[in-house]
């Protein structure tokens, strides 16, 4: 049996591939930061929280608060927390709303969250080798 072969990795191996999708697609985003009519494109995230949900409502899992310092319950939320913010983009001259520091601080988050993803691999990987009792190789 192989590390590929464990649900564990191949989700972070998922994250990974998607973290590189992502990577390429904000790369396109900089160095089209001077094509006339360019529009910025970007992979959407997945939303823990719809996930969440769909899966609460399948299994119909219910939740209570029996005391008042408890966290209210899905359905109780106050809709400011709901509010999304308002995305504005600047547009050049030539109709391109590329914003440089914005792409930049994206390229700088995939990163990030790249080398953590690798960083855990690494980390479960040894910790696998380590319960095997092959800590040398």
């Amino acid at each position: 049996m192989t590390l590929q072969n464990i649900a564990l990795f191949q989700a972070m191996g998922a994250k990974i591939d998607h973290l590189d999708h992502r990577l390429k697609i904000v790369s396109q985003n900089i160095s089209n930061a001077d094509t006339p009519n360019y529009r910025p494109k970007d992979l959407t995230d997945i939303d823990f929280g719809d996930i969440l949900s769909k899966v609460s409502k399948d299994n119909s899992v219910n939740i209570k608060t029996t005391n008042a310092g408890h966290f209210s319950a899905q359905n109780e939320l106050s809709s400011s927390r709901s509010l999304k913010q308002k995305v504005t983009y600047e547009v050049a001259p030539g109709e391109n709303s590329v914003i440089l520091e914005e792409q930049m601080i994206k390229a700088n988050k995939i990163s990030i969250d790249h080398t953590l993803m690798i960083n855990l691999m690494k980390k479960n990987a040894g910790m696998i080798r380590m319960a095997l009792g092959n800590q040398g190789q």
